[in-house]
């Protein structure tokens, strides 16, 4: 911006589930220069910020607080002033119950001029995930959004007792849970029945949320023997009794499950969008990434002959990518393929090679390397010549049985698979915790990865009661070489495939438990 001093946007982010902020407040996160968020702010939100932009984590947690508020308001000041456009990204809606005035106050009080995004309210969002409408025809026609942090101890309180037990239908306390039992004794105490329904929701709208129904007669010992804890919802009224009527959420098919997702970070975001659809909780812990190669030379040499090839083979949409960086930097463009015919492993790599304008000449229908010696035609490639660009360490079985069959091939390295740098601690601590449901893994190279990553010594103890999901049957043979027990493998090798087959792993073993 030109301005010396630069805009604030206080934005809501919705209570928990990433996909609940509203488009204008992701827009405003997209140009940020600066993003201060909130314990309550979904981390995944932030993988949408540009790269450049500066992050600082204020959040403030029961109270434990890493700024108070007086030190956020001065920060947000500081870097307005600095010029720079600032995203304050707050849970729930900032002006309700998210002290998003007085941040705003202290805005004006600086002449910096500000916008305020609404977002998706947890008073709202968070019931309606638990399956409980706020109001409804038959129950009730009145809603209060009431703090449930109010000190008891106080002389006077600024909450009227007795016109909310009485007087209105459905109340939702926010940050209520250290006061349970004084919001159930003041609204007993003011008239409302003992046998109102009443919900407690912790972590809503997330793929971890946990409810606990009762009445008030009996939600503080139902929440104590859950071992409940903030941050929570809580819910009064006959609205409540819907719930186990209207439970979509926690009814999805994976819901509340942790699956480790072992694919390279830049692949992981789809398959983890796909988990959480299903109500999972992906874990991302990505044992391989994908970089160029140290050396070049290999993959040079087959671009400066493309038109001597009859065929080139695609694997895996890296090979794709990387192929087609590297074509592009040597000037060269998709007419230099003028004379190869292209096959490719899998749909998921047809779909990359048309984002190059171009149609693969061959998809085997069985997803692996024996497919595609079956669909060339074994007697038929005799005396031709197949580039395959692939992975600096690779499965030979392709080149192998194409060279006994006559062919000539050049293998040519386009990108290496090498092991990243990833928080192990907290992904080994789910281990040993019991927090993990499943682990996936997607290629050979990911359960190697994994195994060095968790350690070769711990690992299997590690995976003890966890199911193994594999992508296909060269990875699953890899897992079992380690000592895994293989328990979901799609029949097409593809992550959609993979994700209904923990779909219909999980139902059957729901049955068999009922059973």
């Amino acid at each position: 911006m030109t301005q010396s001093t630069g805009k604030v946007y206080l934005i809501g982010a919705g209570p928990g589930d990433p996909g609940l902020i509203t488009v204008k407040g992701l827009e405003c996160v997209q140009k940020a220069d600066v993003v201060i968020y909130d314990y309550l702010a979904n981390e995944r939100l932030l993988e949408h910020r540009r790269p450049d932009s500066e992050l600082i984590y204020v959040g403030k947690q029961g109270s434990r607080h890493t700024l108070p508020q007086e030190e956020i308001n001065d920060l947000i000041v500081r870097k307005a002033k600095e010029g720079k456009v600032v995203a304050r990204l707050k849970g729930g809606d900032p002006f309700i119950f998210g002290r998003g005035g007085e941040e705003a106050e202290e805005l004006v009080g600086n002449g910096i001029p500000f916008e305020v995004v609404p977002g998706v309210t947890a008073a709202t969002a968070v019931p309606t995930y638990a399956g409980i409408p706020l109001t409804h025809r038959d129950h009730t026609a009145s809603v209060a959004f009431v703090t449930g942090h109010e000190d008891p101890t106080k002389p006077e309180s600024k909450l009227h007792w007795k016109e909310l037990a009485t007087g209105i239908g459905t109340l939702v306390f926010f940050m209520g849970m250290k006061n349970l039992q004084n919001i159930v004794n003041n609204l007993v105490a003011n008239g409302r029945s003992a046998d109102t329904p009443v919900a407690l929701i912790q972590w809503g709208t997330r793929t971890d949320q946990r409810v606990v129904t009762g009445t008030l007669k009996d939600i503080v010992l139902k929440v104590t023997e859950a071992k409940l804890g903030p941050p929570a919802i809580i819910v009064v009224g006959e609205v409540v009794s819907l719930r186990d009527k209207l439970n979509w959420f926690e009814s999805k098919p994976l819901f509340g499950k942790r699956i480790v997702v072992t694919r390279s970070r830049d692949q992981a975001s789809v398959f983890a969008e796909t988990l959480i659809d299903r109500g999972a909780t992906p874990i991302e812990f990505p044992s391989i990434d994908v970089v160029p190669p140290a050396d070049w030379s290999e993959l040079d040499a087959a671009l400066s002959s493309l038109d001597t090839y009859q065929w080139i083979i695609f694997t895996s949409a890296n090979a794709i990518r990387f192929f087609f960086e590297r074509l592009r930097s040597r000037g060269m463009d998709i007419r230099s393929l003028h004379a190869n015919r292209i096959c490719v492993v899998g749909p998921k790599t047809a779909e990359a090679l048309e984002q190059y304008s171009l149609k693969a000449d061959l998809v085997p229908q069985e997803f692996k390397a024996e497919g595609v010696l079956a669909a060339l035609g074994e007697g038929q490639v005799k005396g031709m010549k197949f580039l395959i660009p692939r992975a600096k360490i690779a499965r030979e079985l392709i080149p192998e049985k194409l060279r006994e069959k006559g062919a000539e091939v050049t293998v040519a390295t386009a990108y290496e698979n090498v092991r990243p740098a990833t928080d192990v601690d907290r992904v080994r601590k789910l281990f040993e915790e019991k927090k993990i449901a499943a682990v996936t893994f997607t290629s050979s190279s990911t359960v190697h990865n994994f195994v060095e990553m968790l350690g070769q010594k711990e690992y299997i103890k590690l995976v003890d009661g966890v199911d193994v999901a594999c992508i296909g049957p060269v990875t699953a043979k890899t897992a079992e070489e380690y000592g895994m027990k293989v328990d979901i493998m799609p029949k097409d090798y593809t992550i959609p495939a993979l994700v209904d087959a923990m779909v219909e792993y999980y139902k059957q073993k729901r049955t068999t438990l009922k059973n």
